[in-house]
């Protein structure tokens, strides 16, 4: 018989945590890059960007989470 795998802390796959703070440090990121002169404009577009994929991501997970509550069949499930 194999050995029973044990299931995961829920509070170690939950997304909304990495999302808060991930789009959290981009936001400082970009005020400090645009409150700094003109030394960080290379870095702007970089974190718009990183804004952008967090708003993206948070977005995606949004959706998933309400098809699963709704019971869609192809959405994402223990969300």
């Amino acid at each position: 018989m194999p050995p029973e795998v044990p299931q995961i802390p829920p509070r170690l796959t939950d997304p909304r945590p990495v999302l808060a703070v991930g789009s959290a440090l981009w936001l400082i990121a970009t005020v400090v890059v645009f409150v700094g002169g003109d030394q960080w404009e290379s870095a702007r577009p970089v974190c718009l960007m990183g804004l952008a994929v967090g708003l993206l991501g948070t977005t995606i997970f949004l959706i998933q989470r309400r098809g699963a509550r709704r019971g869609d069949k192809g959405a994402q499930t223990g969300l």
